[in-house]
């Protein structure tokens, strides 16, 4: 009776919860950070490990040790320090280990830096700084993607189809395998993930009807026979959001420049509804230096209809999640 009276219980009890979790998010992002995590792949003494780290205050790396012990990462036993299966899974799953250094590192950082930006302070640079770890948390939601994609090249038997931004090259990969009769064309302005996407189509065996290109899309404008002719299907996943609102419908109307009269252009975009991640992804990339900000699904049409395109779908992909896909037609 005496703690309901001193405050609100409820909001107390959900501080204290939503503590508890930030404290257990920021544990893991430490420990894979600072490198313990992996070097206990193998067991080892807590002397081995501060070798192994070049750890100088092992005092301190003992007490952390206690910590992942508490939070079920690593069990502590007479031969030393190994991981328990828990921490075993957050190695294997790189979704996983994404998501701990994401949420633990720039999602959060992003309030701690808050007060100073508002005030004046620096643009952030996360996009650049983070775009790795930004990919790979992305994968969470390629089963979506793929499953749209699916659909759109059953319906469409493409015979050639362009990846705009393609990343690490798994949607293309996804579109080649549903259309095994059709080539396919990425095209990625990150050189390190242009030959990460090359490579992940030579080891599915896709190099002779897919290749990446280090560029930006709209370099192909002058130079079109690059792509062996129009293309029937082109995805943006996760691009559009990028782009200056004011400059999204003329790089839609260059990209669909490289469609062929009938084939289709699909937008994949987180878009800004109400949700709370969407309001935070949102103001992650108003954040961020340049003009980032995250489109509603009336300005993907929008921006679709101002290219000279034929809006023909848009829906969401999962249940309650701001993941959606826009696809419009270029008229003949």
């Amino acid at each position: 009776m005496k703690l309901a009276r001193a405050g609100s219980l409820p909001e107390r009890l959900r501080s204290l919860r939503d503590g508890q979790a930030a404290i257990r998010v920021a544990t893991v992002g430490a420990a894979l950070e600072s490198g313990v995590l992996d070097a206990l792949i193998e067991p080892r003494t807590t002397a081995s490990l501060a070798d192994t780290l070049a750890v100088t205050d092992v005092r301190l790396l003992e007490a952390f040790l206690e910590v992942l012990e508490a939070a079920r990462l690593v069990r502590t036993g007479p031969r030393g320090h190994r991981l328990t299966r828990r921490g075993r899974a957050v190695l294997a799953d790189d979704v996983v280990r994404a998501a701990y250094e994401g949420f633990s590192g720039y999602h959060t950082g992003l309030y701690h830096d808050l007060p100073v930006q508002l005030r004046g302070g620096p643009a952030r640079s996360d996009i650049a700084r983070h775009g790795d770890v930004i990919a790979r948390l992305s994968r969470a939601f390629e089963p979506l993607v793929h499953d749209a994609l699916a659909a759109e090249v059953e319906r469409l038997r493409p015979a050639r189809v362009l990846d705009v931004g393609c990343g690490d090259g798994t949607n293309l990969e996804h579109m080649l395998r549903a259309a095994p009769e059709a080539e396919g064309t990425g095209v990625e302005i990150d050189a390190v993930a242009a030959r990460l996407a090359q490579e992940r189509l030579a080891r599915a065996d896709l190099a002779d009807r897919g290749r990446v290109l280090a560029m930006d899309v709209r370099g192909l404008l002058a130079d079109p026979a690059r792509l062996g002719g129009p293309v029937d299907l082109a995805l943006l996943a996760n691009v559009i959001y990028y782009l200056p609102a004011a400059e999204r419908a003329d790089f839609l109307h260059d990209v669909a420049a490289l469609v062929r009269p009938g084939g289709t252009v699909m937008v994949v975009s987180t878009v800004a509804d109400p949700s709370a991640f969407s309001r935070h992804f949102d103001l992650l990339l108003r954040a961020q230096e340049g003009e980032m900000s995250l489109p509603t699904t009336g300005d993907l049409a929008g921006y679709l209809t101002a290219a000279g395109l034929e809006v023909t779908g848009a829906r969401r992909l999962t249940p309650g999640d701001p993941l959606h896909a826009v696809t419009a037609r270029r008229r003949g």
